[in-house]
């Protein structure tokens, strides 16, 4: 994680006159929200506001749009208004937050509608403010024009058999009866952190002919 959160931060670095928007992009369960709230808790003390907007797909598709925009005002200035649709809360926000110098992420983006709602554009900050995005699509990145972005890939594999044992044996390396059948859970999981997750806590506290019948079901479904 520390090279990664070096690259990024490599990527946010700007002076005071600059605004800085960030994509951090790749496929499901690859690390994204992960990266972006490590980045977060770090640098937002640089701030005088900031907001972590997570799940913003779900959110949208629960059509709870002004939850979000209530959130970043809240967040980043302490205004609790309450305003009954999208215009009204688009113009607050650009009203509070225009001189402010602000920290924000909009996690899990797949529409421009959900960015346009809370960030229609970096000019609606004031100088200095940083903008993360997390999304699945690279292409809405370069839609919302974001020159700068990250993707993020899968673990390598010494990482990924740590990152699952961890979960499966609450320790750094496979028990050595189960180094074999460890190797073969990291590689079905192809170095995606959720995945190594979910099989590493499934897998915690069965025995070798469980783990065995588990791999055997993978195989026939990979």
């Amino acid at each position: 994680m520390d090279f990664r959160l070096k690259e990024i931060k490599s990527l946010l670095s700007s002076d005071l006159n600059d605004i800085r928007v960030v994509g951090i992009y790749g496929i499901g369960g690859i690390g994204k929200t992960t990266i972006a709230k490590i980045v977060y808790n770090e640098i937002q003390y640089q701030f005088t506001g900031a907001s972590f907007l997570q799940d913003v797909r779900g959110t949208f598709n629960k059509g709870c749009q002004l939850q979000l925009q209530q959130q970043l005002l809240y967040d980043t200035v302490g205004n609790d208004e309450k305003f009954s649709n999208i215009n009204k809360g688009i113009n607050i926000i650009k009203d509070r937050l225009g001189s402010k110098k602000v920290l924000i992420v909009i996690d899990d983006v797949d529409r421009l509608q959900q960015l346009e709602s809370v960030a229609g554009s970096p000019k609606w900050f004031g100088l200095g403010s940083t903008i993360i995005i997390t999304t699945r699509d690279q292409h809405l990145l370069v839609e919302y024009g974001v020159t700068i972005s990250h993707k993020a890939i899968e673990l390598h594999y010494e990482e990924a058999l740590q990152l699952f044992s961890q979960h499966a044996f609450k320790q750094n390396v496979p028990k050595e009866d189960y180094v074999d059948l460890s190797n073969c859970m990291v590689q079905y999981a192809q170095g995606l952190p959720l995945a190594l997750k979910v099989l590493g806590s499934s897998l915690q506290g069965m025995t070798i002919d469980e783990w065995k019948s588990t791999s055997d079901k993978l195989k026939k479904t990979l």
